[in-house]
């Protein structure tokens, strides 16, 4: 019987983790799909920086994610994403995003 007060996070942490995963699988098919077009197209300078941008923004959501499945992994109550990490993940998804558009458009 659970004591009151007592919390049983049933699967929630491993929904979380694969929720995780799957923004950072996401992430690297934007990434790849920017180079190959990036590449395919011939390279000028501009596509070139917005594969970069593409690839940095790529690394942050990989960065963070990987934090977060690390912390979920663990016994326990896990720590609550912290607004900067949060605000951090956002915009390297933003990034990401808007790195690989630049690619295809440029």
């Amino acid at each position: 019987m659970p004591v009151p007060g007592e919390r049983d996070p049933g699967l929630q942490p491993e929904r979380t983790r694969l929720a995780w995963r799957r923004t950072t699988l996401a992430s690297t098919v934007v990434a790849v799909l920017a180079g190959k077009a990036g590449l395919a197209g011939g390279a000028s300078g501009g596509v070139l920086a917005a594969g970069v941008v593409c690839c940095v923004g790529w690394a942050g959501v990989l960065v963070v994610a990987q934090r977060r499945i690390r912390g979920l992994a663990g016994g326990g109550e896990p720590e609550r994403l912290s607004l900067r990490y949060a605000v951090g993940v956002v915009v390297c998804v933003l990034v990401t995003v808007g790195g690989g558009a630049g690619v295809v458009l440029g």
